[in-house]
């Protein structure tokens, strides 16, 4: 059986919004896992999810100085004979978010099968040198995405697919 990982980020709240959509609740009730890309803003939303089920989480550009604290700015996880990477992606070099989530991972070995980011607010699902990049948009605040979203991981004997699910504007 897959382990379903439910992926956020950039949900700015209280910032952007007051709270997460009810859909993005729902979901995490469903979730084996859930993986948080940053922006996270206060630790109210890490909170609130881990109600729900176990949270991994990296800090973003934007985050209260006690996220800082508690959240580092990358980790890997392995669920299922899969590595994920996690970070925010305004860190380090590259001339694009998706270009600096790789490189937040060089070098490491085993390397990351997937590398989930966030901070562009820009939804994406796609293979780069191997590696599946996801970056789930935000919940709350989609800036120029067609519409808000957040995504999904399904982990499997070693195999990862990954899917983006878009919610109504408000």
């Amino acid at each position: 059986m897959a382990t379903r990982v439910l992926v956020l980020s950039d949900t700015h709240i209280p910032g952007r919004a007051r709270a997460l959509p009810p859909a993005v609740l729902e979901a995490a009730a469903t979730a084996d896992l859930i993986i948080h890309a940053g922006d996270l803003v206060s630790l109210d939303v890490y909170d609130e999810l881990a109600l729900l089920a176990p949270v991994v989480a990296v800090h973003g550009n934007v985050d209260d100085p006690e996220v800082y604290r508690r959240l580092p700015p990358r980790i890997v996880v392995e669920r299922d004979g899969v590595r994920v990477g996690v970070t925010h992606g305004h860190l380090g070099r590259g001339r694009s978010t998706a270009e600096r989530a790789l490189a937040a991972f060089a070098g490491e070995e085993p390397p990351p099968a997937v590398v989930v980011f966030g901070h562009s607010h820009q939804p994406l699902v796609e293979r780069r040198d191997g590696v599946l990049l996801l970056n789930p948009g935000s919940p709350t605040d989609p800036r120029w995405a067609p519409a808000p979203s957040y995504g999904w991981l399904e982990l499997e004997g070693g195999e990862a697919r990954a899917r983006l699910v878009q919610l109504p504007r408000r």
